[in-house]
């Protein structure tokens, strides 16, 4: 997993071309766009690098002025938070359309900060056109940047500038903890869970500031077993306008994901499943989190009609992470919290674990022998022989004669056929496929 990476916030109006600076910087299919109830424009959260500096970069939304006070504390509030969030501010203004009243109150908010400002003057087509940068020097956050995001010019030398500032993240020692990444919707019980995990017949072994920035994660020893807590509490500390906070919320837990290798997701068995916890599982999944699913406030789920249609709920909508073992438990009262340091060991074992290849080969033989393949246009897939190439989480190669016929309802008959034979119960696995020379 990455380490606690620098945050960088992308703040600007509409339409300056916030978003394509974005994903030219990115360069990535890995984004994951937060798209708010109510509201137009798409937020967006992704990780980038340049020259060995890794960064993430939070695209804040279109900042517009407005005659009336509700939108302008909603753009203080935007910046604010931006700047609290961020290790570093990029703004971006339209070097068409010039200097603008918005340029101007955003630029104000921002330098209230003590953060590195990097103005990008978008939009710049033709390079040697540097006049059209000239007026920004008038919002007196230093030298304008003229760049592309279209084609591209000037987005190195921006970027250069940046990571300069950047704090470099140096990794922690490996003292062998699991580390775990206690996420979930607002109010479904993540401190309460939290807190009874860390204080429950365990002693503890340090508190270790700064790894979240803004929070304190524990470490604590189990039989044996180091278990690092990755604390996502305090997710509305900033609240003021409730969906931004949700929002910056969202942030939190992601960055609490790339650093974990288990996620436990709590869920609100008295509210169920949200939009929230099923983005949240399926970012833990993408990026590879071995991941277990805790049904808090279970006591209160008196009514076992409803205690089933919250099973189906769940078994329905987080069908996508179906591996992800789940448990009731109450972490106000204890019951059942106990069984989760069991599923903690278990999914993070097979999280690490290691096939041998003439174990996988031996599974493939089997397949042969059942028949099932693909064919299409005289062509029939015949899969020569695979191999583990990863862990944390297990991934594995397929070397066959037309990897272009595999398609996803193929790749799932096979990611089964592993799962039946071996046990990767809590952890995702990935499979890849290549052409045999």
């Amino acid at each position: 997993m990455t380490n606690d990476l620098p945050i960088v916030a992308v703040v600007g109006s509409p339409n300056v071309g916030k978003s394509t600076l974005i994903n030219r910087i990115a360069q990535s299919e890995d984004a994951i766009v937060h798209e708010q109830r109510g509201v137009t424009r798409d937020r967006s959260y992704h990780e980038a690098e340049w020259c060995g500096t890794h960064f993430l970069l939070v695209d804040t939304g279109g900042i517009e002025m407005a005659s009336t006070d509700e939108f302008q504390a909603g753009i203080r509030v935007q910046a604010e938070m931006a700047t609290h969030e961020a290790d570093a501010i990029v703004l971006v203004v339209d070097g068409k359309v010039g200097l603008t009243a918005d340029d101007e109150e955003i630029a104000r908010l921002l330098k209230r900060a003590d953060k590195p400002i990097f103005l990008a003057v978008n939009k710049v087509d033709t390079p040697g056109s540097e006049t059209e940068t000239y007026e920004f020097w008038n919002l007196g956050l230093g030298t304008p940047w003229p760049v592309s995001a279209t084609h591209g010019n000037g987005t190195g030398d921006l970027l250069d500038e940046i990571v300069r500032d950047l704090p470099r993240i140096e990794p922690a020692p490996d003292d062998g903890a699991i580390k775990i990444a206690v996420i979930g919707r607002p109010n479904a019980g993540k401190s309460s869970l939290t807190n009874r995990l860390i204080g429950y017949d365990r002693s503890m072994v340090s508190e270790i500031a700064g790894t979240t920035r803004d929070a304190i994660d524990s470490t604590v020893e189990r039989d044996g077993q180091l278990y690092r807590f990755i604390d996502t509490a305090g997710l509305r500390r900033l609240g003021v306008i409730n969906e931004d906070v949700e929002y910056y919320g969202f942030v939190r837990a992601m960055r609490a994901i790339d650093l974990c290798d288990v996620a436990l997701l709590v869920v609100d068995s008295e509210v169920g499943l949200t939009d929230q916890d099923q983005r949240i599982a399926n970012y833990a999944k993408e990026r590879g989190c071995a991941m277990v699913i805790a049904l808090n406030k279970w006591d209160l789920m008196t009514d076992d009609y409803e205690r089933d249609q919250l099973i189906a709920r769940v078994e329905d909508r987080l069908a996508f992470v179906s591996w992800a073992p789940f448990v009731r438990i109450s972490a106000l009262s204890g019951r059942k919290v106990d069984k989760l340091w069991t599923m903690f060991t278990t999914v993070y074992n097979n999280y690490r674990r290691e096939i041998s290849t003439s174990q996988l080969n031996r599974v493939l033989t089997e397949l042969r022998e059942f028949g099932h393949t693909v064919s299409k246009q005289n062509r029939t897939l015949r899969i020569n022989y695979m191999t583990q190439t990863r862990t944390t989480p297990p991934g594995f190669t397929f070397f066959a004669n037309h990897p272009d016929l595999i398609d996803d309802t193929f790749a799932r008959y096979l990611e089964n056929r592993l799962r039946e034979r071996f046990d990767f119960t809590g952890t995702p696995i990935f499979l890849r496929f290549k052409r045999k020379a």
